[in-house]
């Protein structure tokens, strides 16, 4: 089940620019100007918010033509299952090519060992990598933002990586009135981040202004939790809850999602996407620094994954 919000009045036909329309008008800018000036790209899509947006812009920007690339996503084995089937009908319904790497084939192949507190978003860089490499990818989209997480606030909407998918942040390019360098040697590839200039608060109002539908998880729901380190996890196969970690059933949503290990919920009430914005406007905590676990792993730990050649 997903949600979505109640039709726009007939008044949003004459409004005023606005700064989601700018927004907007600068993400379809950069998604064309990938599509044209590059060989072979890719978006990277989980079926989180962030990538539905992302999907939802590329359908935009190319429409009543096909999206010209393929979406990939780095599966890591512990997603949360309504949201891998979110993935799977956006994907069924809009036509689109999906391309999976899975971090249990690299488990299962002794490539990569399971982590001792079970979290396998830090084992998702070797599968992108070796996607990106294998597939020959030039440009990956991402949707990272940068009100999300300081090193991703260093980033360029451009980001030059090299043959080995390493980001180095003293070579960023400058970007001054939206041109965008692209320029890139054999072997190495751009990131690209359209939502660079979004705030979550611009990806739930641009979710309301155009109806787009989102995992329930994203809404308030009960579920059954446990806490840990301060953040209410839920429990699975991945390795939680401990003996000594009680599991009690919650009323809570979810800001961000990534692997069920590391993803933290908040005990809410919002029920719908304007409660949600409601619910966003008044925190004072980004989505990342309150309810992701791999982040907390040391002062630079983005920072160093993206080193490395995550997103």
């Amino acid at each position: 089940m997903t949600r979505a919000t109640a039709p726009d009045s007939p008044a949003r036909a004459s409004r005023v620019f606005g700064h989601l329309d700018s927004l907007e008008s600068e993400a379809v800018h950069i998604l064309r100007e990938v599509a044209g000036e590059f060989e072979n790209p890719v978006l990277l899509f989980s079926g989180g918010k962030d990538s539905v947006v992302m999907v939802h812009l590329a359908l935009k920007a190319f429409a009543p033509a096909p999206v010209p690339f393929p979406l990939l996503h780095v599966d890591t084995g512990h997603n949360f299952p309504e949201v891998l089937a979110h993935r799977d009908r956006t994907v069924a319904v809009h036509g689109l090519r999906l391309l999976v790497a899975g971090v249990q084939d690299y488990i299962d192949r002794g490539v990569l060992r399971e982590r001792p507190d079970g979290t396998r978003n830090p084992l998702q860089t070797l599968p992108l990598t070796d996607a990106i490499r294998e597939h020959r990818f030039d440009a990956v989209f991402g949707g990272g933002r940068r009100d999300e997480e300081k090193a991703r606030a260093k980033e360029r909407v451009f980001s030059l990586r090299d043959e080995f998918s390493q980001w180095d942040p003293r070579r960023q390019r400058p970007e001054l009135w939206q041109l965008y360098n692209g320029r890139h040697a054999p072997g190495e590839h751009v990131r690209v981040f359209p939502l660079s200039n979004w705030t979550e608060l611009d990806v739930w109002q641009y979710v309301q202004r155009e109806r787009i539908e989102l995992p329930d998880i994203y809404f308030a729901h009960e579920r059954e939790v446990f806490l840990r380190s301060g953040m209410w996890l839920t429990a699975g196969g991945w390795g939680g809850p401990d003996p000594a970690e009680a599991v009690e059933k919650r009323l809570v949503r979810y800001r961000t999602v990534g692997d069920m290990s590391c993803t933290g919920a908040v005990d809410s009430a919002a029920t719908t996407v304007e409660q949600v914005i409601a619910e966003i406007a008044a925190t004072r905590l980004t989505e990342r620094g309150a309810t992701r676990a791999d982040d907390k792993l040391s002062e630079a730990a983005m920072e160093d994954r993206k080193r490395e050649g995550y997103f």
